[in-house]
């Protein structure tokens, strides 16, 4: 009897029938078996859905990305509110490009209570017509101001509603 050709000398009379994308992930899940069983230090593997990534972390993926979803998340973010860009990491954690909000207008950091009222940190600002710079307690906030915050991903887009 023939095999069904997806190796030479393959036993199976016929291909086995799943979708591609079931056939994906049990392949990322073999695989990722595989490299624990080699003892490979840093493992990534792509996950097809959450549900997968769940999988993956569980048989001991250190590394999971889901490009897909991450991507939906994100352009989510960027569509529904004022996020000049957005992104989140693992833990609730974001990192938000947004407008200056007006009423910090003419305030340094320090003075304008924005870590201590919205729980997120001013990192970075940009002026228009010049690079980022970090921010310090010192750094004022002028009218057309980019800003980069960052802390737990809700009070992030909280933050940036408010621009």
């Amino acid at each position: 009897m023939a095999g069904c050709g997806c190796v030479p000398g393959c036993w199976l009379r016929s291909k086995p029938r799943a979708s591609a994308p079931a056939r994906r992930a049990e392949a990322s899940i073999l695989t990722t078996s595989l490299l624990i069983d080699l003892e490979v230090e840093d493992i990534w593997a792509k996950a097809t859905s959450r549900e997968h990534g769940k999988i993956l972390r569980r048989i001991g993926a250190h590394h999971v990305v889901l490009p897909e979803f991450d991507m939906g998340e994100r352009v989510a973010h960027l569509v529904t509110g004022r996020m000049l860009d957005y992104i989140e990491f693992e833990d609730d954690f974001a990192i938000v490009k947004t407008a200056a909000p007006s009423w910090a207008f003419g305030k340094p950091l320090g003075e304008s209570g924005i870590r201590s009222k919205y729980g997120v940190t001013v990192v970075c600002v940009k002026r228009r017509g010049h690079d980022f710079t970090y921010a310090t307690a010192e750094t004022m906030i002028m009218p057309g101001d980019t800003l980069i915050v960052a802390g737990p991903a809700g009070k992030a887009e909280q933050f940036a509603d408010m621009t």
